[in-house]
């Protein structure tokens, strides 16, 4: 169970990234905390899931993200955006308040 998990962050931490270098303008900022990812893009604009299609390839990242998370929340600000991503925890990780 903690593989996946770790691997569940790892994923979401890469699609995250990959998503503001190619769509957002690049990245501004990332914080790691237990649970939660936030990446800081260049561009205020939302992010847009493109419709599934396996005939191409890309696309799927923003799904990703979606689906291995319990909550994703974006924000806009004057310097860009901020995606925060939270994703379960893997077992024995507990989060600092």
């Amino acid at each position: 169970m903690a593989g996946s998990a770790t691997d569940a962050v790892l994923l979401v931490v890469s699609e995250l990234f990959t998503n503001a270098v190619l769509n957002a303008g690049g990245v501004t900022g990332f914080r790691l905390d237990a649970g939660a990812v936030a990446v800081d893009g260049a561009s205020p604009l939302p992010p847009q899931p493109l419709p599934m299609n396996l005939t191409r390839p890309g696309g799927f990242g923003w799904h990703l993200v979606q689906n291995l998370s319990v909550d994703v929340r974006v924000q806009a600000h004057a310097a860009g955006k901020t995606v925060t991503a939270i994703v379960p925890c893997p077992t024995g990780v507990t989060r600092r308040d």
